[in-house]
Parts: structure tokens; C-alpha cells; sequence
């Protein structure tokens, strides 16, 4: 059988976006996964804090042009890419003019948290996405990191599930540590509802402060991961609830070859399946 692959969808990664422990992490992890024979792919939003011309980035002519609707309004999606040159490995950026200005990550220059950050997420998780898709890419397992991801699970088990791409594929969700303050939008529901979705499938959104988007990553996700040492108990206990695949904080150092065992369970499951199924 050929390598198993891996794809990342990460919302911080080490250098584009400041030395934080998600970026750390989303950083080495794919390195490590890579070395131990695995294929990668690794996506990230194009925030305007991101300095192109440092890390070379340039477009990817091939991938981008594409529209994605949201909220009944047409938004063009283009496709960029660097290298992390010291590891050898390639990252993708989703980027949009009107949803990744200059300058700004989640919050305005005056210190405001962007009132788009709603429609911003639902493009880069569609976006990560339609790329995979006309990459022709099959990933087994997709890992996402951080809640500017949470709408990946829901989108891959709802409007991709009949795609031969992601048929059979596992999702896993890290919650982290990082968070912000009220609700991302009240129209976020109505906006995801423009797909072929239904309002029991957005239920959990009808609020969507931290809690409910990582609640509702959750419930879509195959399994889930403690990516910090510290975690709101009401989604700790949410996690338990659900009896799925769960990989407690497994430390701040020598935590990668508990992922990489997190995920061969799944890999091993789905070639028991196949070898069952001939």
C-alpha cells in the first residue's frame, strides 16, 4: 500500500505567525509525521500579519480562481505557497483581499475583534477544502488545529461525504487554549445554511462563543485531542459524553509520538476495514 497521508489545517504555524504553542506545534508535528514516512499537506489562513516577501510566498496559478459563495455573495479564492526551507516542507495559504487585510489576524487595527470573523472562518475551512479537492489529494486523516478549523469536521461529514476524496477519511479536532471573548456572529447559522445543510446540523451554533464551536467540532470530529494543558471543564466533559477517541494533554515535550500513535489506530483501522472488505 502507498504512504498514508496526512493533511493539516492549522490556524497558527511557526514562523508565519509568531512563536506560540499552536504554532509550535502545527509546526513540528507535520515535520515529525513526514519523517516517519507519511505524506503531508499543510494549510493556512494568509492573515495580513503574515510578511509575504520574507517568506516568499507567491500564488499558485494553477489552484486559484475559484469562487466560494458565502452568504449568497461571491468571494474569490486564491492559493499561495512558501517553503519552510530548514524542513523541507511546503505550506499552502488560503487568501481573499477583503477577508485577509493588511496588517490584522483576528482583531482591527484599533484593538476591535473583526466582526467577519464568521464568514472569514467559513471561507478558509471551504477553501481548504476546494484546494484538497482540485489537488486530487486523498487524504486518510485530517487533523485540524485550533477553532478558525471547527467548521472542517462539519463540512467533510455533511457536504463532502458523498466526494471519493473523503469517503473514508478521520477527522481529529485539538482544542487549544486560545479563545476570545462573546460570540463570532448571531448570523453564523443562517450564513452555513446558503449549503445543502440542515438547522439541526448548525443547532449548536445558534450561540457560537468558543465553547460551542469547539462543541460542535466535536460532534462532527472522529476524535478529539487536549491540546493544552488547561481546558474549559465544560467542554472537557463534553468530550467524555461524546465516548469518542479521546488523546488527553500529552505534555509539552515529547508529545509526538503520542500523536503519531493516535493516529496509526485510526490508520490500522481503516486498513482492517479495506483487507476485510476484498
Amino acid at each position: 500500500m502507498g504512504k498514508k497521508r496526512v493533511l493539516y489545517v492549522s490556524q497558527e504555524i511557526v514562523p508565519y505567525t509568531g512563536e506560540t504553542t499552536m504554532g509550535e506545534v502545527a509546526s513540528l508535528l507535520p515535520q515529525k509525521t513526514q519523517e516517519s514516512g507519511k505524506d503531508i499537506r499543510m494549510f493556512l489562513p494568509k492573515f495580513g500579519t503574515i510578511n509575504e516577501r520574507r517568506h516568499q510566498l507567491h500564488e499558485v496559478i494553477r489552484l486559484s480562481g475559484m469562487n466560494l459563495i458565502i452568504d449568497d455573495f461571491d468571494h474569490q479564492l486564491i492559493i499561495k505557497v512558501a517553503s519552510i526551507q530548514k524542513l523541507r516542507m511546503q505550506v499552502y495559504f488560503i487568501d481573499n483581499d477583503e477577508y485577509f487585510p493588511r496588517k490584522q489576524m483576528f482583531e482591527n487595527e484599533d484593538g476591535s475583534f473583526m466582526t467577519n470573523n464568521d464568514e472569514r472562518m467559513i471561507f478558509y475551512c471551504k477553501g481548504v477544502i476546494e484546494t484538497v479537492r482540485k489537488l486530487g489529494w486523498k487524504p486518510d486523516v485530517i487533523h485540524c488545529q485550533g477553532w478558525f478549523t471547527s467548521l472542517v469536521p462539519l463540512y467533510i461529514k455533511k457536504l463532502y461525504a458523498g466526494d471519493p476524496l473523503f469517503e473514508d477519511v478521520k477527522v481529529i479536532y485539538s482544542v487549544f487554549d486560545n479563545t476570545f471573548d462573546g460570540v463570532l456572529s448571531d448570523t453564523l447559522p443562517e450564513k452555513l445554511l446558503f449549503e445543502d445543510l440542515e438547522a439541526k446540523d448548525v443547532d449548536m451554533l445558534k450561540k457560537p462563543n468558543i465553547n460551542n464551536l469547539h462543541k460542535h467540532a466535536i460532534d462532527y470530529a472522529d476524535a478529539v485531542v487536549q491540546a493544552s494543558a488547561e481546558m474549559e471543564k465544560e467542554v472537557l466533559d463534553y468530550i467524555k459524553s461524546s465516548e469518542k477517541p479521546f488523546m488527553e494533554y500529552p505534555g509539552a515535550e515529547d508529545y509526538i509520538d503520542a500523536y503519531q500513535e493516535f493516529y496509526e489506530q485510526f490508520i490500522e483501522e481503516e486498513e482492517e476495514v479495506a483487507l476485510t472488505e476484498k
